[in-house]
């Protein structure tokens, strides 16, 4: 039976999301279309184009304008707020929105401020919610599907939709090659796990198998990060000459007129939203950028010596829902590193590596304060991440890909967060630091890594997803073609079969 399907159309998003609607209408799988976008440009977009009929939308900018114009605060309806959608109260909602409590995106990392008041917080969540419960009722959605749930809003949203009896469709890569996936929960792959649960207890046979098992052997054989831009050759801010080369003449005329443009637009545009990143910050942020990696981070980064035990801690980017959403209470890295650093055996190091799309971001005193933590060594950042995790003894990160590629590879791993290969054997989550050095000792001792549970976990994940270039279509979107791309029409069908399970 067809559905009523609403969107959470995030930044580019819109332009993806647009195109899985129309396909939806036109596979009949949805009856009606409504949507929450968070840019007014997206929502110009969408109110402007003639491919479908959205019978409701919601724009986040224009919510939080709203907002800032209520008057006092209104505590009783925030307490009862809380009693029905706390987690187990509301800052979760707050510190996973990286633009209101640390003034990023329309700022580089490391900028950290908050760019509402306290009170502001709390009208735009009390405004937010009573906004977004009312859209709820009004439009009466049967399922809401998210790209990514990395603010206020869209956790508001798939919140309330659980309370509600609302299916909530979230999409995530699998890390498989090109694999995206489907699931009603965002902390993991619901319909994979129920696949692989099946398949464990031997209720069910897979098609799969035999691809999951010969991934797993091309993996072992030559590991590779599942986005090409985690690769070393694309790592190019190390090195100083790397920050001055757009001053080839070339390069500088392209990135004057680019910035010429951006200015323009900026002074022509007449709204002036929460989410705009203006041009002057992005080139008051890119010079100090350039001015760190011009001085140059050398004397941090050292060389592997031969034949040492060493445990491996890959450094996040931030910021992101990896920290914010999966492990909110582990975003403090440093810490973290400092904490996995003393719970090693004796005789072990911790080797810790930069994040390929960090490079230059951080400040000096960030990796100062790393290099005086006894047992760690910080690696070269260029160095080859999978190796790495081939011949660690074990894997600690938050929810990062190095965890997953030590799955693959049979290692011990430890998370701080939700993430979907939790579910395997040979890793284990971490709650607390003071079960820490028991969990790594435990795993030392014992890797709890079964190649059987392995296969079985990857062929549920091919076969509950799609392979398609999502990355690429999410970046570099082409409104038009992406109504007929091959990719949105498979990724609808997938969508399909979810909303009529």
């Amino acid at each position: 039976m067809a559905k009523k399907v609403c969107f959470f159309l995030q930044r580019r998003f819109a332009y993806l999301g647009h195109a899985l609607a129309y396909n939806l209408l036109k596979n009949g799988s949805a009856k009606e279309i409504c949507a929450y976008v968070t840019l007014r440009s997206s929502y110009d977009f969408i109110k402007n184009q003639k491919d479908l009929h959205y019978t409701g939308l919601l724009l986040d900018e224009d919510i939080y304008k709203d907002a800032l114009k209520k008057g006092s605060v209104n505590f009783e309806y925030l307490n009862k707020l809380e009693a029905t959608y706390g987690l187990p109260n509301l800052w979760p909602y707050l510190y996973l929105d990286r633009v209101l409590m640390n003034g990023q995106l329309i700022r580089e990392y490391p900028y950290n401020r908050p760019t509402a008041s306290f009170d502001d917080m709390l009208r735009i969540i009390e405004h937010s919610a009573k906004t977004i419960e009312k859209f709820l009722d009004d439009e009466k959605p049967d399922a809401i599907v998210f790209s990514v749930i990395g603010s206020l809003a869209p956790l508001l949203l798939y919140q309330m939709a659980k309370k509600k009896g609302i299916q909530t469709i979230c999409i995530d890569l699998t890390r498989i090659k090109n694999g995206v996936g489907l699931s009603e929960d965002f902390k993991t792959f619901s319909w994979v796990d129920s696949i692989y649960e099946k398949l464990q207890a031997g209720t069910l046979k897979s098609q799969y198998l035999e691809n999951a098992e010969k991934f797993i052997e091309e993996f072992r054989k030559s590991p590779e990060p599942y986005l090409k831009e985690l690769k070393p050759e694309f790592n190019n801010q190390v090195g100083r000459a790397a920050n001055i080369s757009f001053l080839k003449p070339k390069q500088l005329i392209r990135t004057i007129f680019w910035h010429i443009r951006q200015l323009y637009l900026d002074l022509k545009q007449k709204e002036n939203d929460y989410t705009d990143i203006k041009i002057w910050w992005i080139v008051f942020d890119k010079f100090m950028r350039k001015s760190r990696g011009l001085f140059g981070y050398h004397n941090f980064w050292e060389k592997i010596p031969k034949k040492e035990n060493f445990a491996y801690y890959p450094l996040h980017y931030e910021t992101e829902t990896a920290t914010l959403l999966y492990a909110p209470l582990y975003v403090n890295q440093i810490e973290l590193i400092k904490q996995t650093a003393r719970a090693l055996p004796v005789g072990m190091y911790l080797y810790v590596k930069e994040h390929p799309r960090m490079i230059g971001y951080r400040k000096r005193n960030f990796y100062r304060d790393i290099k005086k933590i006894p047992n760690v060594r910080l690696i070269q950042p260029t160095y080859y991440g999978p190796t790495l995790v081939k011949e660690a003894k074990i894997i600690v990160t938050i929810t990062s890909t190095a965890g997953w590629e030590g799955v693959m590879l049979g290692k011990p791993v430890i998370t701080f967060g939700d993430i979907y290969y939790n579910k395997l054997p040979n890793v284990s989550r971490c709650r607390s630091f003071e079960d820490l050095a028991l969990l790594i000792k435990n795993k030392l001792a014992n890797t709890g890594h079964d190649e059987k549970s392995l296969i079985h976990y990857v062929a549920a994940l091919m076969e509950e997803s799609v392979n398609i270039d999502y990355v690429n279509l999410w970046a570099f979107p082409d409104e038009k073609a992406l109504l007929a791309d091959p990719a949105m029409i498979e990724l609808a069908k997938l969508l399909h079969l979810k909303m009529n399970i």
